[in-house]
């Protein structure tokens, strides 16, 4: 690199002095004055280079003859290690530590996001984004994607600080509609509206949803008929119970009847809650019984319908519940489905 500049700089002021010096010693010849103009052109050919060289390394870059250094890019995980890093050196840095759960949000490593919101926490206890956030993911990462215990007491702790967290009033509805409480949903979701964007896809999913909870409020749950949704998927569904199995239903049992895709998050995307009686039980699953509004059974081709008797009223199953299921159907069937409740957890 540095040699072919230097090569390519001296042919420039080689080429430059031709050019001067030729047409003056030939004038020079000409008038019969050769010697004086020969000795003008040595001295002019020996000081200009030498000059053009001081000039350059007292005023020049020489060092960007060698070119520029390349760098090497950071890659994510290069990034997280420094981080990490740095937080073990200053593991108060709030802002670190809240940067890094946010890193690992997007990375989808909810696990490490919900630990890390956890340190911005006992850090800063009412950082309104950390309670949100360590909420969400804490829901990610759950089997059941259930919002409750202190995933619920957070979202409501940052409501109450922060009146208008849009992410926070969303996730707090979606607790209580998970939980059958319709009319704390629509409170969440009616506080949310004003502040969202007219006519956005967010406040167009936020009033949907608030159809829905008003559909079912008062209701708890109850069987959805074919005309609630007429535009979406039906599926009509009897449970029955195995004779062996009749003498451990109790008072207080709750049954749970759903339908979850057949790949993907185990999040039902439809359940009806109901209070046994006579058997069989008639149910119909559609779209405005999903727990929320992105996952609904319409979102699906095929989907895992099973059925469960809770002895705890819980929808997460516990040992001791009585299960059974009609296996992966498809989601436009308009064919009675049939599930025997005939296996104990």
């Amino acid at each position: 690199m540095i040699f072919g500049f230097y090569a390519a700089a001296a042919a420039m002021v080689v080429v430059a002095l031709a050019l001067v010096l030729v047409p003056m010693i030939r004038h020079a010849r000409d008038e019969g004055r050769q010697r004086q103009v020969f000795m003008l052109a040595l001295v002019i050919t020996l000081l200009i280079p030498l000059c053009t060289v001081g000039l350059y390394l007292t005023v020049g870059t020489p060092v960007a003859l060698n070119g520029v250094p390349k760098q090497t890019p950071i890659n994510i995980d290069q990034a997280i290690a420094e981080l990490q890093q740095h937080l073990k050196d200053k593991p108060d840095d709030v802002q670190g530590w809240q940067l890094l759960a946010q890193t690992y949000s997007q990375m989808h490593k909810t696990a490490n996001a919900r630990d890390a919101y956890g340190k911005v926490l006992a850090l800063d206890p009412n950082n309104t984004a950390a309670m949100v956030g360590w909420a969400e993911a804490d829901s990610i990462e759950r089997h059941d994607h259930m919002i409750d215990g202190h995933a619920l007491e957070l979202l409501e702790r940052s409501v109450q600080l922060e009146p208008d967290n849009q992410r926070g009033l969303w996730l707090l509805g979606i607790s209580r509609f998970q939980h059958g409480r319709y009319d704390d949903a629509l409170t969440a979701w009616r506080q949310l509206q004003p502040l969202l964007e007219p006519g956005s896809k967010v406040a167009q999913a936020v009033a949907e949803q608030i159809a829905v909870a008003q559909a079912r409020a008062g209701g708890a749950m109850q069987p959805a008929t074919p005309e609630s949704a007429p535009n979406g998927p039906a599926l009509d569904i009897e449970v029955s119970i195995a004779p062996a199995l009749q003498d451990k239903l109790a008072t207080g049992d709750v049954l749970f009847v759903y339908a979850r895709a057949e790949q993907g998050p185990p999040m039902p995307l439809a359940v009806a809650k109901l209070t046994p009686g006579t058997w069989p039980i008639h149910v119909t699953l559609t779209d405005a019984m999903a727990m929320a509004p992105q996952m609904k059974l319409s979102s699906a081709s095929r989907v895992f319908v099973g059925a469960r008797i809770s002895k705890s009223g819980q929808a997460t199953a516990q040992s001791g519940d009585l299960e059974g299921d009609a296996g992966v159907v498809d989601v436009a069937s308009k064919t009675p489905i049939k599930i025997t409740l005939d296996k104990v957890h």
